[in-house]
């Protein structure tokens, strides 16, 4: 598959570090599994990894973490 960003890379398997904000919230998730561009670097998540990092971060708010890091674990 072709980068949709870029237009030449190819998507290969990976992992990337997502940063999320919201609020004062800052969470950041590193060894997540992606599909990321050889080129460009732009990576892109399946809707179950989505689906889990966000309850990560929404459990960070909760508990009103100004930052935190974390590891991605399946």
């Amino acid at each position: 598959m072709k980068c949709v960003l870029c237009k030449t890379g190819v998507m290969q398997p990976g992992v990337a570090t997502v940063t999320l904000e919201r609020n004062q919230t800052v969470v950041v998730i590193k060894g997540v599994p992606a599909e990321v561009c050889q080129n460009c670097g732009e990576y892109y998540l399946s809707q179950a990894v989505t689906e889990r990092i966000y309850g990560q971060a929404e459990d960070a708010v909760q508990r009103n973490a100004e930052v935190e890091v974390l590891r991605y674990a399946a």
